[in-house]
């Protein structure tokens, strides 16, 4: 691309989207225009200040379990890896994708991982006040299933084939500090999702995990694309953008 703004314009739409609003947060969180804790994942309360300073707090809210997802850290090495893993190493770097022509499917699969995110952090044990980076890790495992032998080079120290990738950002996790629960949970689920959508199919001919019609329906409303086997006309000029969001073998993992 010639200029940031081609190269934003090019992403496909759900990954634009939702790296616009995890920068946007940050961002946000840099200026000290909110306290963190209004948008923590909080089941119940955990810390003592929440119980004595924020009682209102206590009880689930229900913009917690879609907020959490926006927040990949404070401006940082780990921050940018964050989003390099998402646009840079995922669907962007190679010029193609899982989800060629399949906007739809690509949500869905984004929404089936942060209800099973969100139901994984419900046990204490696995709890993490922040997903972004489960997601992120998800977006990183199914592209490594995607193209296994791909060659990645990382940060120009160590070349490895994509099937390794998830695991040696897992390790990068590990030496800069950071917890490697959420970058494991996005690592279950990504498999989850691909055990469902790809290995499943292959052995008994069975799709556990078809995208809905209403969500084939939404991406038509916002003029996103849709997959050609959908049964739903989209209805804007610019759906020919979106559909063509993702390009790859898309087949494998809609089987």
């Amino acid at each position: 691309m010639s200029s940031p703004a081609e190269f934003y314009n090019s992403l496909p739409p759900v990954s634009k989207a939702y790296g616009t609003l995890c920068f946007l947060t940050t961002a946000a969180f840099q200026l000290n225009l909110f306290d963190l804790r209004t948008i923590v994942l909080l089941y119940q309360p955990v810390f003592t200040q929440f119980q004595t300073e924020y009682s209102a707090m206590q009880m689930i809210l229900v913009w917690r379990l879609f907020t959490n997802f926006f927040f990949l850290g404070k401006f940082s090495i780990n921050f940018g890896i964050r989003l390099l893993m998402m646009y840079s190493e995922i669907w962007c770097a190679t010029g193609e994708g899982p989800f060629d022509k399949r906007t739809a499917d690509f949500l869905w699969m984004m929404l089936f991982g942060a209800f099973f995110l969100l139901v994984l952090s419900a046990i204490p044990f696995f709890w993490s006040p922040f997903l972004g980076s489960s997601m992120v890790f998800m977006l990183l495992y199914l592209w490594s299933r995607e193209f296994p032998t791909a060659q990645i080079n990382i940060y120009g120290l160590v070349t490895l084939k994509a099937f390794y990738l998830p695991w040696a950002m897992l390790l990068l996790d590990t030496i800069f500090g950071s917890s490697i629960v959420p970058s494991l949970l996005g690592i279950v689920a990504g498999h989850l999702y691909y055990f469902l959508t790809v290995l499943h199919p292959l052995a008994t001919g069975r799709n556990l995990l078809k995208t809905p019609t209403w969500v084939h329906k939404l991406v038509a409303l916002l003029g996103w694309g849709v997959q050609s086997n959908s049964g739903v006309r989209p209805n804007s000029a610019n759906t020919a953008t979106g559909s063509v969001a993702f390009r790859g073998r898309s087949y494998r993992l809609d089987r």
